[in-house]
């Protein structure tokens, strides 16, 4: 199926056959879809795994003990009574949570109320960390590696522009010196004479 969307400006429906062309049927088109849809998609999107991942890591999959009864501590995470596995869970969740954060100020940039948004954005993150830190116990978890994994999303946005700029500064220098070795190839005239 080439087109979604017919010069009516109606949407044709979904191939007979949709589990093989199914990327191909559900991925952005450039030609009939505008960028702000598919700014307001990713929006909606990242906010819903941001309050996914912010209520798991406040209120962690199977609470937090009641009583400190049997070596362990009232108000911490039963899970984390699984080291291994809270540890992966604890990493997962806040990678999700940062890079989701990432994407919906990257794509409020310059929106009206964009200062309230970093506002909420950074008093949100200060929630979960607190939350988290508070359900943890310090055993645990080695909090460097917390710090680093919300980082993350961060570090690799901004060493991508860096490749990328760093990319395009070279590729401007390139054709320059490719046009130096064609330009000696190119015989004169007057050499085309006695060939």
């Amino acid at each position: 199926m080439e087109n979604k969307t017919l010069a009516e400006g109606k949407v044709s429906p979904p191939p007979k056959n949709t589990w093989s062309h199914w990327f191909k049927y559900f991925q952005y088109d450039e030609e009939n879809e505008k960028p702000s849809d598919a700014r307001n998609f990713l929006l909606v999107i990242a906010a819903l795994i941001a309050a996914v991942t912010f209520q798991a890591g406040v209120n962690p999959p199977g609470g937090v003990w009641q009583d400190n009864d049997g070596g362990h501590h009232a108000g911490r995470a039963i899970y984390a009574s699984q080291p291994h596995a809270y540890y992966v869970f604890l990493i997962s969740n806040t990678l999700a949570l940062s890079t989701s954060i990432l994407i919906i100020v990257s794509l409020t940039y310059r929106f009206p109320l964009h200062f309230e948004i970093w506002v909420a954005t950074i008093s949100m993150i200060v929630t979960y960390g607190s939350a988290v830190f508070a359900v943890t116990p310090r055993e645990n978890v080695k909090y460097r590696y917390l710090l680093f994994t919300a980082a993350l999303p961060l570090l690799m946005r901004i060493s991508i522009q860096i490749f990328l700029t760093f990319r395009n500064i070279f590729k401007a220098k390139e054709p320059d010196a490719k046009k130096q070795p064609d330009a000696e190839k190119q015989p004169d005239a007057e050499e085309q004479e006695y060939a």
